[in-house]
């Protein structure tokens, strides 16, 4: 029978090494992971250096950079899956200036952009968690959906990653409410050509859902944005795992096709056949 684990030969799109101070397991111990499920090519994103002390705690240090470029050129060996380099590069209010200079001048296949922080505050940290309960949840989710539009508009990045990381602890907006502040994101991320992942971290997460949820990703889907998978894994284990999950929220969404990518340029290819419940 087909496990949540399998990877229906879709590509991962979004791993972490222990560079990122909070992954476990070596680069060669994900991609033998990889291996043993069959996943035909994965991506290493890791969280991207600053040249400021923006959230230290969560990212290689500028100067450990060679040694990532190091890591994963040592594994990219023939036979699969095939080994690309990437990062997950935080988008935050000043971070142009750094990332405009630099992204150009790394040989990436790809880059993601993220919002974990609203001002001083990781949103998504379990130990910042109780700071839902004094919040606006509407009024935060705004704000995270007015950087998002500020993400998109800077044309630095290839895709958003888990789109509505805000939902990580179960605190959501209405349905409508989400629909009138997602929909200025979703135009932009559009109007910039990027994608967007089925990232399915959030299965791990206390929401126990996919990001995004199935209403965002439709919305996606009506203004034509490609798609991509990635695990978010921080150990070998959570290499394409929920994939399955991940492929049957695409089809519901009304896509027909996902994307691959190489030096930053996107070929849409299409989806998989689901997978039969007895398969």
């Amino acid at each position: 029978m087909t496990s949540l684990g399998a990877s229906l030969d879709l590509p991962d799109y979004h791993i972490h090494t222990p560079l990122c101070h909070h992954a476990v397991g070596a680069p060669e111990e994900y991609k033998a992971a990889a291996a043993a499920k069959g996943i035909p090519e994965i991506c290493f994103t890791d969280h991207a250096p600053t040249d400021t002390d923006y959230d230290p705690a969560h990212r290689m240090a500028l100067g450990e950079f060679p040694a990532y470029c190091g890591m994963i050129a040592d594994i990219r060996t023939p036979g699969p899956p095939e080994v690309l380099f990437g990062v997950e590069a935080d988008y935050y209010a000043g971070c142009e200036a750094f990332l405009e200079r630099w992204l150009p001048r790394q040989p990436f296949d790809l880059v993601i952009g993220s919002v974990h922080f609203i001002a001083a505050w990781g949103f998504d940290n379990p130990d910042e968690r109780h700071v839902w309960d004094a919040v606006d949840v509407t009024a935060t989710w705004r704000r995270y959906f007015d950087l998002i539009c500020r993400l998109a508009k800077t044309r630095l990045f290839d895709i958003v990653g888990h789109l509505d990381l805000p939902k990580k602890f179960d605190y959501r907006p209405s349905d409508a409410a989400l629909e009138e502040m997602a929909g200025p994101a979703l135009d932009r991320i559009a109007e910039a050509g990027m994608g967007i992942e089925l990232n399915t971290a959030g299965l791990r997460k206390p929401v126990g859902e996919i990001y995004p949820s199935l209403a965002l990703l439709t919305w996606a889907r009506g203004r034509g944005i490609p798609i991509c998978f990635g695990s978010d894994a921080h150990q070998p284990d959570d290499v394409g795992e929920g994939f399955p999950k991940a492929l049957e929220l695409a089809y519901a969404a009304g896509y027909t096709e996902y994307f691959r990518i190489r030096q930053r340029r996107k070929t849409l290819l299409p989806l998989p056949p689901r997978p039969s419940p007895l398969s």
